[in-house]
């Protein structure tokens, strides 16, 4: 065992004693300065074209951990095939008041009201320009909470990020920035995805957009995002961000603070919406699962309800930085199990 892993073990149990906010951003130095494991799994299994785009594996590090793009690399060398930095906005901004994160131990859950805290695109800019490049990078884009021109702020995270990533998250569904959730409606979505498609055609051609969209969805907001989805050149969808419903089986005092739900509970919601969109949109528009993933089952769960990749965040802090690669090297057997010889091949098998 490697010194790093055990200063990583070590360190996530140390961590749990900290309030979370300032755990977190403990983890981000600690994984800039070499602190993490370094994994190299390399298994053709796991590797799949999305998007345009080749995975060495379909699990990726979902945005909220990274926000201001300092540890892409450190967080690659944990095993992920990809990572998502962000959220960010064109202006740096506080995000709400402290506390505004909360572990729920028992639930395997947090609760956030971040608020899309970042340094803002042009400090992001630099940062991404400045990395050794390696690997598939994304970033979540955001929208100012005082912003007179919402659409128009993903249009400039696209023009100023353009080149610098490996892919570009549209997100309108964090449920911590006041009315950013109605960008969902069908007229705001459609003028959203208009005018962010033409910036991208516009200033990085052949970069992929996808929209990360609630799991608090009606059936109208369902049908619009799904006929949006299908006129436009969106390259896919992410299932689903965080959740404002409060499932009657949470027991931590936290349970009813305010904010976006993650972890273990929204495993079932988000995976039964990820098979409702997929039957929506077949194999027309790529999906990446997101919401409650914690170990190599859940991961595949999600492949086979119609996840051609998945993400994760919220496990790292109750399982720590070698979840991805026990993840990784389990998932191989599981596919063998049912007789795929890919991760392409399990996509969406639960509907056959």
């Amino acid at each position: 065992m490697s010194l790093t892993i055990d200063i990583g073990n070590l360190a996530t149990k140390a961590l749990t004693l900290l309030d979370p906010e300032t755990a977190h951003r403990l983890t981000v130095q600690m994984l800039k300065a070499g602190l993490g494991p370094k994994v190299r799994i390399d298994d053709p299994r796991l590797r799949s074209n999305v998007a345009g785009l080749e995975f060495p594996n379909p699990l990726g590090l979902a945005a909220g951990f990274d926000k201001n793009a300092e540890a892409q690399n450190a967080a690659l060398d944990l095993g992920f095939g990809f990572v998502e930095v962000g959220a960010v906005t064109p202006q740096p901004q506080a995000g709400n008041p402290r506390p505004r994160v909360f572990r729920l131990r028992e639930d395997r859950a947090v609760i956030n009201r971040y608020g899309f805290n970042n340094d803002g695109l042009d400090v992001v800019a630099d940062r991404l320009r400045a990395r050794k490049r390696r690997g598939i990078v994304g970033v979540n884009l955001g929208a100012n909470k005082d912003s007179s021109d919402r659409i128009g702020d993903y249009v400039k995270g696209v023009e100023a990020l353009a080149g610098l990533v490996d892919f570009f998250t549209v997100n309108i569904s964090s449920p911590n920035t006041p009315g950013l959730r109605a960008l969902q409606g069908k007229a705001s979505l459609q003028e959203l995805l208009e005018r962010t498609l033409a910036a991208r055609a516009q200033a990085a051609p052949t970069t992929p957009v996808f929209l990360k969209i609630a799991p608090d969805l009606t059936d109208e907001d369902k049908a619009d995002l799904i006929d949006a989805a299908k006129a436009s050149t969106l390259d896919g969808l992410i299932v689903s961000n965080t959740t404002i419903e409060r499932p009657s089986s949470l027991k931590n005092v936290h349970a009813a603070e305010r904010g976006g739900l993650s972890g273990k509970p929204l495993f079932a919601p988000s995976t039964a919406l990820l098979k409702e969109f997929y039957k929506a949109v077949g194999g027309e528009i790529p999906l990446i699962g997101v919401g409650g993933v914690s170990g190599a089952r859940d991961a595949y769960e999600k492949i086979l309800a119609g996840a051609a990749l998945v993400q994760l965040y919220t496990a790292l802090v109750y399982e720590g930085p070698g979840l991805p690669s026990q993840i990784l090297k389990a998932l191989p057997k599981l596919l063998k199990a049912d007789g795929f010889s890919t991760v392409g091949e399990a996509v969406g098998a639960a509907h056959a």
